[in-house]
């Protein structure tokens, strides 16, 4: 998102009512671009690889490909940040696990609504710092509530997944941010960072001694899976 333009938005929804309430309450905000509506997931596919989308409002319950089918066709790169809007709360589990950015269930009010938004911008100004600076390999900028912070990988000790956040243990602070551990982990460089576990990912020159499936930094434990145990020991060069 350029500086001083409004973000750019999608509204996919089967119901035409829900599309013009939506676009009633967007209005009424102000400062966010309609680009387009949709009524089905295929044409909205089609639309978002052709143009360009800062958020997607999203329903979940479509005939034919349902708004979390929709999300997996996306690649992660070319996903606009979703909101999705929902009669139902019964899919705020899966919808997380895509790293969705909120999670509005019908009727919603226009301050949820505005929460909703702050947070996707909030979630843009943090990319776009990402994409403009020549950002060092070992420099990584992650929003802590509402500043954002550089984070020298050497100082990272673990990563620890907790539900729709991570935590990321450093020497001297922690800091929990909203994304998935497999985001991190493509972003983190491979020779320094290994994932121990469905839920750890660890700096390979931080462990002290490993003891049968755990290992340990800085005298705390974090468990490593069978599965991945030999594959830590080798690549840890261990005789």
């Amino acid at each position: 998102m350029k500086e001083n333009r409004p973000p750019i938005c999608l509204i996919v929804d089967d119901n035409k009512v829900a599309i013009v309430l939506l676009r009633q309450l967007l209005e009424k905000i102000g400062a966010i671009t309609v680009a387009g509506e949709c009524n089905d997931a295929i044409e909205a596919k089609e639309f978002i690889e052709n143009n360009a989308i800062d958020i997607l409002f999203l329903d979940v319950e479509m005939p034919g490909i349902s708004g979390i089918e929709l999300l997996k066709l996306i690649p992660q790169e070319k996903r606009p940040l979703t909101i999705l809007t929902t009669a139902k709360k019964g899919y705020a589990v899966e919808a997380f696990e895509l790293n969705v950015v909120d999670y509005l269930v019908k009727p919603f009010t226009l301050t949820r609504l505005m929460a909703s938004i702050d947070r996707a911008k909030e979630l843009l100004e943090a990319k776009e710092i990402q994409l403009n600076n020549e950002t060092p390999n070992n420099i990584l900028f992650i929003r802590d509530n509402k500043i954002i912070r550089k984070v020298d990988i050497d100082d990272i000790l673990w990563l620890e997944a907790k539900g729709d956040y991570v935590k990321i243990q450093t020497d001297n602070n922690s800091y929990v941010i909203h994304t998935s551990l497999k985001i991190l982990e493509e972003k983190l460089p491979a020779e320094k960072f290994f994932r121990v576990h469905r839920s750890f990912l660890i700096a390979l020159n931080k462990i002290d001694y490993i003891e049968d499936r755990v290992l340990y930094i800085h005298k705390n434990p974090i468990p490593v899976s069978e599965s991945n145990k030999e594959a830590l020991l080798k690549n840890m060069g261990v005789l």
